[in-house]
């Protein structure tokens, strides 16, 4: 891979406390997998500009900040409007948010909603529901926030999401093609490197690993970049509307398209173009299972309606060699 020189990043006040970002070098690498789900094909090849990331996924300490600093409600924290969503059941037009909610026994894996609740007031302060608090999990990723929220966060920080191409780069810590963002071995001498879900997915979780739900986010080592949680521990937001299979380009293993960003609004609503418009979701979670979801990978994805927050769906952001030198 091709590197190019870290320009200097200079200070935001707003991000003092915070870790510095990291600098992911620029240069061709293999996007995507012929070997896993028909959305990740085909592995193509792609080029990347140099950019800085987050070194970790935002935390709810760092989402406190920016509340705190701004007075942001997140959309979880809101009443849906009727006129929005036309024959909803009234019941469901409370602020709310998506819990997983582990059923008492098996279940058709082919139905979500077997083991996700909408909870009312469930948001990023009260990740289970209203009686749950954030005590202790402070270096957790925040989850319960939906794009408009993640944007809103970004732009306080004079940062950007990153785009599925950036994202899976970072993901990959140099490693070309590897199955995972440390190697080609999901467990490193017996050790865990990810928080994902160990047993029979989604009653039954062994904890092998220690945690039932999210994890902090410097638990787990970091690839060879130094950017820590690619995989596992949250979902997290990218820039890119939601297409599947990936675009296909003629030659594409010889000919890299630079700095691609994938998919278009109006196509990424689903069959027969019905429902919410999706972004694409990068890196697996703490429910990802061998029996049902193999995504704990950087070359996998996932659709997610824009106007949802979950509780195992996070983010982190980018600064782009462009805006380095613009007070960042």
């Amino acid at each position: 891979m091709a590197h190019s020189r870290a320009p200097r990043l200079k200070t935001n006040a707003r991000r003092q406390a915070d870790e510095a970002r990291i600098w992911i070098p620029g240069g061709v690498f293999t996007m995507g997998s012929d070997d896993h789900y028909p959305e990740e094909r085909p592995a193509r090849k792609v080029s990347v500009d140099g950019f800085w990331i987050d070194p970790t996924p935002v935390t709810n300490r760092q989402f406190a900040r920016f509340v705190r600093d701004t007075g942001y409600v997140t959309l979880a924290e809101i009443a849906p409007r009727a006129e929005d969503y036309p024959g909803a059941d009234p019941r469901m037009l409370v602020a709310s948010s998506m819990v997983f909610t582990p059923p008492p026994g098996p279940v058709d894996l082919r139905h979500p909603l077997s083991w996700w609740a909408f909870v009312p007031g469930a948001d990023w302060r009260h990740p289970q529901g209203p009686r749950s608090t954030l005590d202790g999990l402070d270096d957790h990723p925040v989850v319960h926030v939906a794009l408009t929220d993640v944007l809103a966060y970004a732009d306080w920080a004079g940062a950007s999401l990153p785009t599925e191409a950036e994202w899976e780069l970072a993901a990959r810590g140099g490693l070309e093609s590897a199955e995972f963002a440390w190697g080609d071995e999901f467990l490193v001498e017996g050790q865990h490197m990810a928080n994902t879900w160990q047993g029979p997915f989604p009653q039954i979780n062994s904890l092998d690993d220690g945690w039932s739900r999210t994890s902090p986010v410097r638990h787990y080592p970091p690839n060879g970049y130094g950017v820590y949680d690619m995989i596992g521990n949250t979902w997290e937001w990218t820039a890119d509307w939601w297409s599947t299979p990936a675009p296909k380009i003629e030659g594409s293993m010889c000919c890299a398209a630079r700095n691609p960003v994938g998919g278009q609004e109006r196509d990424s609503f689903g069959p027969d173009g019905l429902g919410i418009a999706r972004k694409v979701l990068k890196g697996g979670s703490h429910l990802c299972a061998p029996n049902y979801c193999r995504r704990y990978r950087p070359a996998a994805r996932h659709a997610q309606p824009v106007d949802t927050s979950t509780s195992h769906v996070g983010f982190r952001c980018v600064v782009r060699q462009e805006r380095a030198g613009d007070g960042r």
